[in-house]
């Protein structure tokens, strides 16, 4: 039976301090984000709307353009328009099937226009059905269809070349009875700057945020209007569209561009007040949040809608400030009730003193103020079932190593594999000293995985920063007292500390990038410290042996 230890006097103040600071730094993050931020106001003149914005039907509940079966009812498309309407004179699609072939008459109905898309992909005989479609739908709505664009970023997909585009622009001129464009990202425009000579007018996208050098909300209005001028300067004397442009609300910061509510509201306050002083054609992206597109890419993907995807609500006003979040309530009650359970918890044994208490209450806040900004992060980016249960997991190991620690009595932990094999022998001698090398071990592989994952294809990973943030604040303080690190462990850790400093060292100025980095070292250092840490304890042993013997 393991003896009580009443010498860990340093190891509480440590962890009361380490979650003190901790707590008060996520408060004041949280805080910080309902401050209200000012901004311009969006006064658009009487009967002035926002002149189109990118429409796609798939906001449901497993709705995605990948589904063969899938068909959007009428009913779903009217009130997707109707909601529109309120806002904006036109709408973009992107392609005219599963159901969106019924926009043209809707949009009638409601009284908007349609910038017609036909999607343009790998397949030679889907792409000849699609154009045919198109070109069919535009020339019986020519009150309504305001242009034809064929093909959007197939270019920058490297899914058809430029002579293919070419043939395929030339056929649709031919054919149809409104003007005809193509939509490409602005550089590919300026790289196959020939092709202008087939379309009535020039499509680009302009994303400050998807540049290849992200670029801060602070120079991001500055950096359109270069970019517009430099492709209206190439294309001289061709109409320039900017066929789409926004900013995301929710995400993966990259480098300098960070997702937001604030960010986003403010990007299109400001961008569509310099459209319309400039005289601009434009397309916002999008009307409707997506989440069917964080599937490639990232949760970012999912939130460049200006409504919301289950309310059709306006995510943000296009007057008065904006603040990222409305209130600390499930904040505060995931830290009082995480603070409760560590005062029930640290009733329970009457070892270790006030001081052990106050650490495991402050523990308790911590884990559960982290819990609550977990799952807010999780019901967006979390996109299915596997991913659920997967990551859902990795955070219940971490509310089971809080609860384990409660009940350490100050024996040696061992390391995962001696835990493990203790339990194959003795499973009544596996908690809670068992436990906590098990669920150490556990962790540690799992923030390996991720953050060689997120170190080797960042892309559209999201920094999981919140995920292993409650581990490493326990065990990055516990970990320098316990010498019994295995080897696989220490594997692990060695991981988790090159993968975050290879992260971090390609976008140093990226904060999200900065917590991944800090949370990764507090959570690897000790094991990788520790070795070294352990010979004085051996001196120590061997010196305590000595006196014993004489």
């Amino acid at each position: 039976m393991p003896t009580l230890h009443d010498d860990r006097k340093p190891l509480w103040l440590a962890l009361l301090l380490c979650h003190l600071a901790l707590l008060a730094g996520l408060l004041a993050w949280a805080g910080w984000q309902t401050r209200p931020v000012d901004m311009h106001d969006l006064r658009l003149a009487d009967g002035e709307k926002l002149k189109c914005v990118s429409y796609a039907p798939y906001h449901r509940p497993r709705q995605t353009p990948f589904d063969p079966d899938l068909r959007i009812s009428r009913e779903q498309i009217h009130a997707d328009l109707g909601a529109l309407a309120k806002i904006t004179d036109c709408v973009r699609l992107y392609s005219v099937n599963q159901g969106l072939e019924q926009v043209p008459e809707v949009a009638r109905e409601v009284g908007i226009q349609v910038l017609l898309g036909a999607w343009i992909g790998y397949d030679r005989d889907m792409n000849a059905a699609e154009l045919d479609r198109a070109i069919g739908l535009a020339n019986a709505n020519t009150d309504v269809v305001r242009a034809l664009i064929v093909g959007n970023e197939v270019l920058l997909r490297r899914e058809r070349s430029e002579d293919e585009m070419r043939a395929l622009i030339r056929e649709a001129r031919a054919r149809a009875k409104v003007p005809v464009t193509y939509a490409d990202v602005w550089e590919f425009w300026t790289r196959h700057d020939s092709l202008a000579q087939e379309v009535d007018f020039v499509t680009v996208h302009i994303l400050p945020f998807w540049e290849d050098e992200p670029v801060d909300i602070a120079d991001a209005l500055e950096h359109v209007a270069a970019t517009r001028r430099h492709v209206g300067e190439h294309f001289a004397g061709k109409h320039v569209l900017i066929g789409e442009t926004g900013w995301p609300s929710q995400g993966r910061q990259r480098e300098e561009s960070r997702p937001s509510q604030v960010n986003q509201a403010r990007y299109v306050r400001e961008f569509v007040h310099q459209a319309h002083a400039q005289g601009w054609d434009y397309n916002l992206i999008e009307a409707i949040d997506q989440p069917w597109k964080r599937r490639l890419e990232g949760t970012v993907g999912g939130f460049w809608g200006m409504l919301d995807a289950s309310t059709l609500e306006p995510k943000f006003p296009f007057a008065g400030p904006v603040a990222e979040r409305s209130g600390l309530a499930s904040v505060i009650a995931g830290l009082a009730a995480g603070a409760a359970a560590g005062l029930l918890l640290g009733l329970g044994t009457a070892w270790g003193g006030p001081l052990r208490r106050a650490a495991l209450i402050v523990l308790g806040a911590t884990t559960g103020l982290i819990a609550v900004l977990h799952a807010e992060h999780a019901r967006l980016a979390y996109r299915d079932a596997l991913e659920w249960m997967v990551l859902g997991a990795v955070a219940l190991l971490g509310v089971l190593l809080a609860t384990s620690f409660a009940a350490w009595r100050g024996s040696a932990i061992p390391s995962a594999e001696q835990a493990w094999r203790t339990l194959r022998r003795t499973p009544a001698g596996y908690w809670p000293d068992g436990a906590l090398g098990l669920l150490r071990g556990l962790l540690l592989f799992a923030a390996a995985i991720a953050a060689l994952l997120l170190f080797v294809d960042p892309r559209y990973r999201d920094f999981p920063t919140l995920l292993y943030l409650a581990p490493a604040a326990l065990l990055g303080v516990l970990g320098w007292t316990q010498a019994a690190h295995g080897r696989a462990e220490r594997i692990c850790a060695a991981i988790i500390a090159i993968s975050v400093i290879g992260r971090w060292s390609s976008e140093p100025a990226n904060p999200q990038a900065v917590a991944w980095l800090a949370t990764g070292l507090v959570l690897a250092t000790p094991l990788l410290a520790t070795p070294l840490l352990a010979l004085p304890l051996l001196a120590r042993s061997l010196s305590g042996a000595g006196k014993h013997q004489q």
